[in-house]
C-alpha cells in the first residue's frame, strides 16, 4: 500500500529511502582507494554495482558538499571537503585512545607485555606498554629508546619505512616479525605495523615476552590476534585496514 500523501499532494518520504541514499553516498566514496587519483563513472559503477543513473544524482550531492570534485575529462576525484573531515577527525583522535584499548586486550588475551614502538631517527621509542601480570617479564618502560635494526618491532618499523632486501621484503608481504633472541637472547616477540591515514606507518605494535615462556610456537599462535588487534588500531586511525584483515585471515586456524 502506498504511504498517505501530505497535504497539497506531497508524498510523505521513508527515512528508510534517506537511509538508503546515504549508504550509497558512502559505497560511493568508498570506491575510492589510496592509488586513485580519479576515477569514471564507468568505474565507480563497476565498483559499486551502482546504476550510473544512480551515481550522478548521488554525485550531484556529493559536488556540493565538495565530498567529490569533477574534472574537466569527467573523471571523479575526491573533494576537499572530505580532507577538512579528516583533518577535523585527525585532531580529535587521542592515540592514547585508540592504542591502549587494543593493547589491553592483547595483553590480557595472551597474558604477556604489549608495547607499541615509533620511529625516531635511527632508534625506536617505546610509545607505550601495557606490562604482563607473571611475575617474571620482559621489562621496557615507556620513553625507553631501542635499537631500530634489532627486535621485532625495529624490523617492522625499517619494513613499512622502505628498507630494502630481507627480512623486510617478507615482513612487507606478511605484515608481522617474529624475533626470538634477536636483540635480547632472553627475549622474543612479534610485531605488526599500524597505519594512519594515507597509508604510513605510525608505529609497531609487539607483543613480547622471556624465552622460557614465549616460545616459537607460542608466538606463531599469536600472530593472528596480532594482526586483529593491529587492523582494529589501523581502522580507528582512519586507514584501510585490509591488507592487515587478509594477513591475518591468511593465518590457518588450528
Amino acid at each position: 500500500m502506498n504511504p498517505p500523501d501530505r497535504p497539497g499532494g506531497r508524498r510523505k518520504s521513508d527515512p528508510g529511502e534517506g537511509v538508503a541514499a546515504l549508504d550509497r553516498a558512502i559505497a560511493v566514496l568508498n570506491a575510492f582507494t589510496a592509488a586513485d587519483r580519479s576515477l569514471s563513472l564507468a568505474e565507480i559503477a563497476q565498483r559499486t554495482g551502482l546504476y550510473k543513473s544512480t551515481i550522478l544524482r548521488l554525485a550531484g550531492s556529493l559536488l556540493r558538499a565538495r565530498l567529490l570534485d569533477r574534472l574537466e575529462d569527467g573523471r571523479y576525484r575526491i573533494g576537499p571537503g572530505a580532507f577538512r573531515l579528516g583533518a577535523l577527525y585527525q585532531r580529535s583522535v587521542v592515540a592514547s585512545d585508540i592504542l591502549l584499548p587494543v593493547m589491553r586486550d592483547l595483553a590480557d588475551f595472551s597474558q604477556e607485555s604489549v608495547a607499541f614502538y615509533v620511529r625516531a631517527g635511527e632508534l625506536r621509542t617505546c610509545l607505550y606498554r601495557i606490562e604482563s601480570k607473571h611475575p617474571i617479564r620482559y621489562t621496557v618502560r615507556e620513553g625507553d629508546v631501542l635499537p631500530l635494526g634489532v627486535g621485532s618491532g625495529g624490523r617492522v618499523l625499517l619494513a613499512f619505512s622502505g628498507e630494502a632486501g630481507e627480512p623486510y621484503e617478507t615482513i612487507r608481504n606478511k605484515f608481522h616479525f617474529v624475533a626470538l633472541g634477536d636483540r635480547d637472547p632472553e627475549t622474543a616477540g612479534i610485531s605488526a605495523p599500524v597505519f594512519g591515514p594515507g597509508g604510513g606507518i605510525l608505529g609497531a605494535l609487539t607483543l613480547a615476552g622471556p624465552r622460557s615462556r614465549v616460545n616459537a610456537e607460542f608466538l606463531h599462535a599469536m600472530v593472528k590476534p596480532l594482526l586483529q588487534a593491529a587492523a582494529r588500531a589501523t581502522r580507528a586511525f582512519g586507514e584501510d585496514a585490509t591488507p592487515l584483515e587478509r594477513a591475518a585471515a591468511s593465518i590457518p586456524v588450528e
